[in-house]
């Protein structure tokens, strides 16, 4: 059975980047965890040193908030799912900043896909459903649900990777449709039956 991290070498694993795995530490640390196969070292310069799927199932081992009630931002970054008590700011700043988290995860989708394919999710998407459909609707500048309910919102379903999209009309959601098919995921369009509300249920494209 493979020993467990030190406490030191599941800080570095915890503060990696939220989008692309990307690991800080020493050299003797990064080399221990590339030994351990929990994270790898990218062959082209810089070097940088980045989770592998194993180290990125560490990483999450603590559950996340239900998705139904969005938990307040703790200053790492996180893409808008729609109705958070306490968003963030909004402005050029945060423009930046999704932009940033896109082209990362448009990185790692470039080098843990199959031929290197960035037209389709990766396996953190997979694993983080809500929070990676969230980042291509904002990324493309859709506006989430604020206290008025006016935007997008993403919650997880029962089914196995799909996501259900919520939004205000039938033309902000199919936008949101065209917006995820061109990120990689398939979406349809559906109606709850008891309440008759129209949403999307998206997951992602695998080939």
């Amino acid at each position: 059975m493979t020993r467990p991290p030190t406490a030191a070498q599941r800080r570095v694993i915890e503060g990696a980047d939220a989008v692309t795995g990307r690991l800080r530490g020493t050299e003797a640390q990064l080399a221990a965890l590339v030994k351990r196969g929990l994270a790898f070292r990218h062959p082209r310069p810089p070097h940088d040193h980045f989770l592998t799927p194993a180290g990125h199932r560490i990483r999450e081992e603590v559950p996340e908030a239900a998705p139904e009630e969005p938990a307040p931002s703790t200053g790492v970054f996180a893409a808008r799912v729609g109705g958070e008590q306490e968003a963030p700011a909004s402005g050029a700043a945060r423009v930046r900043e999704v932009h940033s988290a896109w082209q990362g995860l448009l990185e790692l989708r470039r080098m843990t896909n199959p031929g290197g394919a960035t037209d389709r999710p990766c396996g953190w998407e997979r694993t983080h459903l809500v929070r990676a459909a969230a980042l291509a609707l904002e990324a493309a500048g859709h506006r989430p649900a604020g206290p008025d309910g006016e935007g997008y919102r993403v919650r997880a379903t029962p089914q196995p990777e799909a996501v259900a999209v919520y939004a205000p009309d039938e033309e902000m959601l199919r936008a949101c449709a065209a917006t995820l098919e061109r990120a990689g995921w398939q979406a349809g369009e559906y109606t709850e039956p008891r309440t008759r509300v129209r949403y999307l249920l998206a997951s992602p494209r695998r080939v």
